[in-house]
């Protein structure tokens, strides 16, 4: 009888989480237009569209007015990375496609041009339309044809468009993909900086990285194992020479979006906290964020302060992606450093654990008074396969490809060709600071290697001979003969 009778104070505190749950939701739900009492619309302005990773302004009327958007599809070979070419479909001529601004209450009238190059039939379905197939029944054409229809914008967010023509998946796996921001009609608050990154997966017929054009290969969508996993539509689109830029105590708002077609995308800011994060690109909000998941053919808005000069890399956190597949974008923020958030390196010192085998900076051998015997070629490849697979292939790749902007490539790089030392500099002492690499710009840090002369000779000649650097035996006594010259 006791539990009985105890039964409803048990609920108390779960019928307060529930009521607390419900309440944002009930406030977003608000936040929906009466159809049955729309506001009037009154003049009309042209859309400006813009490409990855700019955002249009917002429109300035100050009541609901009519938006007219015209864009066009267009089929064309680009680049997906360097080398690599791809058959990329595209809203605009780009991936993604071009970013479309509204307000709520807005009438959009939407235009679709399918250029008489092309060769397929394709449509658009927005999510932001309530109508049958979000416009994907009204705007179906084929190649030199054009349709128009016209949509209330009733639901705030940022949402994606697609084409939804059969075979879907293809379509939006070619790169018919792009986002549409509907915005209160008195506009977001206001932040420094606002940019569009959109992830999404390219499945090839070649690996990543595998020069010439490349098609589509079903088999592997089906799949859903990627090749590629890229944000802004190619490896390296909004990095290094490409990233964005803002200053330090500047705010930034990101248009977050996933095209898909499959994966999931962990968004992640190395180096920065999301203060906010507009949950699936909807109105209610959670703030400190680390990581933000974003499902295919979703979106999110996310704003921060810049506190601290430095590079940010925008990646998704299932991490393979980001180093092995190009899923990295990044802003450079520029300003003065403000060691009160953060100090940078202030010291390194030796770590020795009781009972380690390191020895004392002091007691250690010098590696210049080493005595090895020589190795063949063949013997410095085989050890330098091994030391390469254990020392460098994290950040340079396999086949010493890198990653654009991040981590320059070993393979042919006229960077490592044209330095007097054949690189023994950058193990002994480490490198730091911007440098280009076959025409790139990079600026990261190398550590310095605590490496034998005979370890350094290995690498050295492996790197040299089989990623492209002219080939060569680097011996031991090449590295001691440069130690002893630069001490």
């Amino acid at each position: 009888m006791n539990s009985i009778h105890n039964f409803p104070k048990l609920l108390l505190p779960l019928l307060a989480a529930v009521i607390l749950l419900l309440a944002p939701a009930c406030q977003r739900d608000k936040q929906k237009f009466n159809t049955d009492n729309l506001p009037p619309i009154k003049g009309e302005v042209m859309a400006k569209l813009t490409v990855a990773p700019e955002v249009p302004p917002r429109i300035q009327a100050k009541t609901n007015t009519k938006v007219i958007v015209h864009l066009e599809i267009v089929e064309q070979v680009m680049r997906l990375a360097d080398g690599v070419e791809y058959n990329f479909w595209t809203f605009g001529g780009v991936v993604p496609g071009k970013f479309i601004r509204v307000r709520q209450g807005d009438l959009v009238e939407f235009h679709l041009h399918n250029h008489p190059d092309n060769m397929f039939p394709h449509n658009i379905d927005l999510h932001a339309v309530t109508g049958p197939g979000g416009g994907a029944e009204a705007t179906l054409i084929a190649p030199g044809k054009s349709a128009q229809f016209s949509f209330r914008a009733l639901n705030e967010g940022l949402y994606v468009y697609h084409c939804a023509t059969a075979p879907v998946g293809m379509h939006i796996a070619n790169g018919m993909y792009g986002l549409i921001l509907v915005e209160p009609l008195a506009g977001m608050s206001p932040v420094d900086h606002e940019f569009y990154v959109m992830q999404s997966e390219f499945y090839t017929s070649g690996r990543f990285g595998e020069r010439g054009l490349q098609e589509f290969d079903m088999q592997k969508a089906l799949d859903e194992n990627p090749d590629y996993v890229v944000m802004n539509g190619a490896v390296g689109a909004s990095a290094g020479e490409n990233a964005m830029q803002v200053k330090v105590g500047e705010t930034v708002r990101l248009f977050l979006g996933n095209g898909g077609p499959n994966l999931v995308s962990s968004f992640h800011a190395i180096g920065e906290i999301f203060d906010k994060v507009y949950i699936e690109g909807g109105s209610m909000y959670t703030e400190n964020v680390q990581t933000t998941l974003i499902p295919a053919g979703g979106s999110a808005i996310v704003e921060f302060k810049c506190e601290v000069p430095g590079t940010l890399h925008l990646v998704d956190h299932s991490i393979f992606r980001a180093f092995n597949k190009g899923a990295i974008a990044q802003i450079k923020v520029i300003g003065e450093e403000n060691h009160d958030v953060f100090s940078g390196k202030e010291k390194e010192t030796v770590y020795l654990p009781e009972g380690s085998a390191i020895q004392k900076v002091g007691e250690r051998k010098d590696a210049s008074e080493e005595v090895v015997s020589e190795r063949t070629l063949e013997e410095r490849l085989e050890k330098g396969e091994s030391l390469y697979k254990q020392n460098c292939l994290a950040c340079h790749m396999d086949q010493g490809k890198g990653v654009i902007g991040v981590f320059p490539p070993l393979n042919n790089s006229d960077f490592l060709q044209a330095r007097d030392d054949k690189g023994f500099g950058i193990i002994v002492n480490g490198l730091q600071g911007e440098i280009v690499v076959n025409g790139t710009s990079y600026n990261n840090i190398m550590p310095a290697m605590h490496m034998s002369d005979d370890n350094i000779a290995s690498v050295m000649t492996y790197i040299f001979t089989e990623l492209n650097n002219g080939g060569g035996l680097i011996n031991a006594a090449d590295v001691r003969q440069w130690r002893e010259k630069n001490k």
